[in-house]
């Protein structure tokens, strides 16, 4: 499926107040996920397309929205009861048009974070796991785990897509994160990837190889843990 086969939608945060949102759904989904951008890029992002067409390739849905700073041109995130109420709206959104699909939800660094929050702070409605395409654990040069302290309070299904070069999660502290969380954490490490999933050519492969490996492990994923 192509990005121009997705639905444009609107999907209301509170009275007054909502986000756009893009829906893309292939025949016979066996799953929806509810994701969000990055700090820096917005939902039409080609990263976030390829995403979305990636996953239609496999069967698997997608609701991508905005935040409202973003939907506003602005380029401070918003605060996090702002971002966690947008997810949920999303979710519900997702609920509403999915309601025999079993959704997971998460997204790209900034909004992969903001979702895991919401979630451990009150499970999403229909919520049956999360993917984080690049889960950013600290700052680039401040190496911490404190972001990472909510996620023992999520009880779904986690899974980190993460690349090995990535300034944002140094995997000395990652990898014991991810373990700290038992059974129901994943890790699935790309080789050579950056934040964004780039690699140098001397890794020997392409962006499109390493976004297709990611791919690949999240449908096995929702596969063998969601479905």
């Amino acid at each position: 499926m192509t990005a121009e086969a997705a639905e444009r939608l609107r999907i209301e945060i509170r009275p007054g107040e909502a986000v756009s949102g893009l829906l893309l759904q292939p025949p016979q989904a066996r799953a929806c996920y509810v994701f969000a951008h990055g700090a820096g890029a917005g939902m039409t992002h080609k990263s976030m397309e390829t995403v979305a067409t990636g996953l239609a390739e496999r069967g698997i849905a997608t609701l991508r929205y905005q935040f409202p700073y973003m939907e506003k041109g602005g380029k401070r995130p918003d605060p996090p009861a702002v971002a966690h109420a947008t997810v949920r709206a999303a979710v519900a959104e997702a609920g509403r048009r999915f309601p025999s699909l079993p959704l997971v939800a998460g997204g790209r660094s900034f909004g992969g974070r903001m979702t895991s929050q919401a979630q451990a702070l009150s499970p999403l409605p229909g919520v049956r796991g999360l993917v984080f395409l690049g889960f950013p654990l600290h700052p680039a040069g401040k190496p911490s785990s404190e972001r990472a302290r909510h996620l023992t309070d999520v009880t779904i299904p986690m899974l980190f897509l993460q690349g090995t070069r990535d300034a944002l999660a140094e995997m000395s502290l990652l990898e014991p994160v991810v373990k700290s969380l038992g059974s129901r954490a994943t890790l699935h490490l790309l080789d050579g990837a950056d934040h964004s999933f780039h690699v140098l050519k001397s890794s020997g492969r392409n962006d499109r190889e390493v976004m297709d490996e990611a791919l690949d492990a999240f449908a096995a994923w929702v596969d063998g843990t969601i479905g």
